[in-house]
């Protein structure tokens, strides 16, 4: 493991062994579905409550990926993970099931790269062989802390975006797999002085913008050097935001952009507004998705930047403006 530049690492002997995603039932019926482990046919996923959704929904991607990898969770290391609801309750809840060290860890949306990066470090630098991530959000328990309450039924406006029911969990190893773990860049926050919690992609824009661009100064790079961009959750109008600013610092606007908000639903046919949110909507693009696609060799290099939106409802109630970060990590397709 080596630093480059301001904010970035390279990582020396770093794998992604296995992962899993599991969604919720509107995203099993959007244009990714097919790539998700398992999915619930609706929200309460066999729970009571939606709280005790979002704990299967964690414990469902955790037993995936372990059973995929073949592993018992006694041989994972340690794990890393987050959610949205207050004081990371679900990721606490649903590891007192198992007995593994565990670091919680909270930057919103971008808690999946976060995690993902904080593995890959501890990785390379020889604490331990496996490091399981996991990360999830609901749509319903987000809904009732961070807008309307969900008795209310207030109108919402088109630049909202809609809270992606899902987990995904992954093993960041030094086994050597199909997939490498290359490079990272750690995002620092950023304030646009916007205030408005249903507009969280324009919000959220700069700073993916800000940490692509110490990305590419760091490692001395240009935006052609990955086959897809993933930002998540822009949407729609943080994704055009993100180009704007890109333009404006003339930085070569890339074509092979996507948004993990834009993709894991067709907005022009589902009720997601301005498209995808919330922890589960990258981790399910990034852990379904993109690990296919480099699996089969769609891709050969992806660069994931993810954004959060680093507020809490009584900063919001308090009309502070929302201050954002992204984290970003790079997928490499490995030639075993």
């Amino acid at each position: 493991m080596k630093k480059i530049g301001k904010n970035s690492v390279e990582f020396n002997h770093v794998y992604l062994r296995t992962s899993s995603a599991i969604s919720g039932p509107k995203e099993a019926e959007g244009p990714l579905g097919q790539y998700f482990d398992a999915s619930y046919k609706d929200n309460y996923c066999g729970g009571q409550n939606w709280e005790q959704a979002e704990i299967i929904l964690q414990q469902h991607a955790i037993e995936a990926a372990l059973s995929k990898s073949g592993l018992k969770m006694d041989e994972i290391d340690l794990a890393i993970g987050g959610d949205l609801n207050n004081q990371i309750a679900v990721t606490n809840y649903s590891l007192r099931a198992y007995d593994v060290a565990y670091l919680g860890v909270f930057s919103a949306c971008s808690t999946c790269t976060q995690s993902m990066l904080l593995a890959a470090m501890l990785v390379d630098s020889g604490y331990g062989e496996n490091i399981m991530t996991i990360t999830s959000s609901h749509n319903s328990t987000s809904e009732r802390q961070f807008r309307y309450p969900t008795e209310y039924g207030g109108q919402k406006p088109t630049s909202m975006t809609s809270t992606a029911t899902g987990a995904g969990a992954s093993i960041i190893s030094s086994i050597p797999s199909s997939i490498r773990v290359t490079r990272a860049t750690i995002g620092k926050i950023i304030d646009p002085d916007l205030s408005d919690a249903q507009d969280m992609g324009r919000t959220m824009a700069p700073a993916a913008a800000t940490t692509f661009k110490t990305h590419l100064e760091d490692f001395q790079i240009e935006p052609s050097e990955y086959d897809l961009i993933l930002t998540g959750d822009l949407s729609k109008y943080g994704s055009e935001i993100f180009l704007k600013i890109l333009e404006e610092w003339q930085i070569q606007t890339p074509e092979n952009t996507n948004d993990a908000g834009l993709m894991l639903y067709d907005i022009e046919k589902q009720n997601v507004f301005a498209g995808g949110s919330g922890c589960g909507c990258v981790t399910l693009v990034t852990l379904g998705y993109v690990v296919h696609a480099l699996k089969t060799g769609k891709y050969n290099k992806v660069l994931i930047i993810a954004t959060g939106a680093l507020m809490n409802p009584i900063m919001v109630a308090q009309n502070e403006s929302i201050p954002a970060i992204a984290h970003a990590i790079a997928l490499e397709r490995s030639m075993l």
